[in-house]
């Protein structure tokens, strides 16, 4: 005789949880998960917003590939970009945090730090638009004119051989963001007692401190920190757009979010605006991969490193 299985009999918490979780599931579904497919769905169409969406296959990805120059100048820029401010401006931001938190009025200096990463985008572009003015009134120009490092002013943001390197000091300088504040509220929570322990057990200085005791403790911090950081960094667009326009001279600072833009809602080809989305997030999440696995890799040997040192 077959024996009957066991029926799978949800508990009552069990099931106010499920009721619980339910609204951001269904929000989760809706806005996200829905997007991304209908994005997927698109790319592999020929949709202008007013006809309806023709199956062309692959043309799209051919095209974008094998045939877009100005994509690949874009991919280019968005790697350079992500591989300049990304790592720079996670350690800034981890290194600001670990400083201000061994101050007493750290809140007051998290503030301050944190300001230009919620202002607006355009605004803090038009402050820097003065400091890296093309003409001689310009801050830097000015400056640099009267100290006689040079004679004829810079085109900061007209000459392409400039304009990325603004956008990049600007964006470093706007990197104090979530991460920043996630990693001050970690430093925080951090167990004390795993300190006084440690200096009984033979840690010294705070690089020992910060190396075998606080990062292991920080990791969930650390891998948010890690994701936002690269989905900014892959998905920047207003900082150039704001100091160079779209598109900026000879391309020299045009993104992959810029390339998406100008396709969807200026020559409105959803369809091929929809296949740059779907590399951008095939991108982004195979490099976010990376980070995460380098990130608990790294975790474990820490952790087997604190053991030997505690030891």
């Amino acid at each position: 005789m077959s024996k009957n299985p066991k029926k799978t009999i949800l508990t009552r918490q069990q099931i106010i949880g499920y009721i619980m979780l339910s609204p951001f599931a269904v929000c989760f579904i809706m806005f996200t998960v829905l997007p991304v497919l209908t994005a997927v769905w698109l790319s592999f169409t020929e949709y202008n917003m007013i006809q309806p969406a023709e199956f062309i296959g692959l043309n799209n990805y051919k095209l974008l590939l094998l045939g877009d120059r100005i994509f690949i100048t874009a991919l280019k820029n968005t790697l350079v970009f992500a591989v300049i401010v990304g790592p720079i401006g996670y350690f800034l931001s981890f290194f600001a945090a670990w400083v201000l938190n061994q101050f007493k009025f750290r809140n007051i200096l998290a503030l301050f730090l944190y300001i230009p990463s919620v202002t607006s985008s355009v605004a803090i572009s038009a402050v820097w638009s003065y400091i890296f003015s093309g003409d001689r009134y310009g801050f830097i120009n000015n400056t640099l004119i009267e100290m006689g490092i040079i004679d004829e002013p810079i085109l900061w943001v007209s000459d392409p051989q400039y304009i990325m390197t603004v956008v990049i000091i600007i964006s470093l300088w706007m990197s104090m963001g979530n991460g920043f504040l996630v990693f001050l509220a970690g430093l925080q929570n951090c167990d004390k007692s795993l300190y006084e322990a440690g200096a009984i057990d033979g840690v010294k200085s705070r690089w020992q401190e910060l190396k075998y005791l606080t990062l292991p403790q920080m990791k969930p911090q650390l891998l948010y920190g890690a994701i936002t950081t690269i989905s900014g960094s892959f998905g920047v667009f207003d900082v150039p757009v704001a100091l160079a326009g779209l598109p900026s001279p000879n391309y020299s600072a045009h993104t992959v979010v810029a390339h998406l833009y100008d396709y969807a809602f200026q020559r409105f080809q959803m369809g091929y605006a929809a296949s740059v989305a779907t590399v951008l997030f095939v991108i982004t999440y195979f490099v976010g991969s990376i980070v995460m696995k380098s990130l608990s890799e790294n975790d474990k040997d820490g952790k087997k490193q604190r053991r030997r040192v505690l030891q």
